[in-house]
């Protein structure tokens, strides 16, 4: 059973409504929770945007869907692993938020679901939510 990383683009293009929402809500809808992926990085990230656009009612409500309604799970890289990201940075020219998404994903077996084409490059490239019913 396949488990993914939704990238930090998957869920902002939910939270905010953009253009391909209803393609992540489709996917959303269609894999359970317990399959799904964040890293701590990804988090973090949405909580500095979200407040960045005075959106932290939105933020809550997310940590309450995934985490306490759901059971997406939290990953995070090691000191040791961030050796590995800089490689991957260097060898695949990710810049850092890339280069974190592509080796948590590696490191903990996981298909990486993002609406980045700088994925294209490296060995697994990656999913768009739209894929993940032909995966």
């Amino acid at each position: 059973m396949t488990m993914y990383l939704l990238d930090t683009n998957i869920w902002l293009e939910r939270l905010l409504d953009q253009g391909r929402s209803r393609e992540v809500e489709k996917f959303l809808s269609a894999v359970p929770s317990e399959r799904l992926f964040i890293t701590d990085f990804s988090l973090h990230s949405i909580g500095v945007i979200l407040g960045r656009l005075g959106c932290m009612p939105a933020f809550c409500s997310f940590i309450t869907d995934l985490f306490i309604d759901g059971s997406v799970t939290v990953i995070a890289l090691d000191p040791v692993q961030m050796r590995r990201l800089v490689r991957a940075m260097e060898v695949y020219r990710l810049d850092f938020d890339d280069a974190y998404q592509y080796t948590a994903a590696v490191e903990h077996g996981l298909a990486l679901v993002s609406f980045d084409s700088d994925f294209e490059g490296t060995p697994g490239g990656r999913l768009s939510p739209g894929d993940v019913d032909r995966h």
